[in-house]
């Protein structure tokens, strides 16, 4: 079991823009330093009444081998953990059995790559915006990720571990 460690930043914001802003800044960031497939990103918005909605995303396909090459990783997963009617909201399930039983995969290795104690800050730092953006990258970039994140009004910072030789095996099976 090979455990690799990576970190999830989680960014909140007044608007949706300022977090869009920062998830291009991300991504700028890993295409300037060629790592581009080193992280995934998810820009989330909360709808009146509560509701979440991923709005935007960038996963990377390469990190486990092409198996998740439809756009599903461990930001999305993570957000899915946090908020479970943001994959329904955001059209990830797809209608499939094999599409749920991938996001359920994906939710619990970001779950379980995180203390409880993380978790529940994580959702409470969300729940203080209206829009957010969560970015999982790997840990040498910890640094330039963080201060990518310019237009945040808070940003949190928690490490996260994930197998991902089990990932990429529970991908197969979906």
């Amino acid at each position: 079991m090979a455990i690799d460690t990576f970190f999830a930043f989680l960014g909140v914001y007044d608007d949706v823009a300022d977090a869009e802003a920062d998830y291009e800044a991300v991504k700028l960031l890993h295409t300037e330093a060629n790592l581009i497939d080193a992280y995934d990103a998810a820009v989330v918005e909360r709808k009146e009444g509560g509701k979440v909605k991923i709005v935007k995303k960038h996963e990377t396909p390469t990190r486990v081998g092409g198996v998740l090459g439809g756009g599903v990783g461990l930001a999305t997963g993570l957000v899915i953990a946090l908020f479970p009617a943001a994959a329904i909201g955001g059209g990830l399930i797809l209608g499939t059995t094999a599409g749920g039983a991938l996001l359920g995969s994906l939710a619990g290795h970001a779950a379980a790559g995180m203390s409880r104690k993380d978790l529940k800050e994580a959702g409470e730092a969300l729940d203080e915006g209206t829009a957010g953006l969560v970015v999982v990258g790997v840990s040498d970039m910890q640094a330039k990720i963080e201060a990518a994140l310019k237009h945040a009004k808070k940003v949190e910072s928690k490490e996260l571990k994930a197998d991902q030789e089990a990932i990429e095996a529970e991908a197969k099976e979906s």
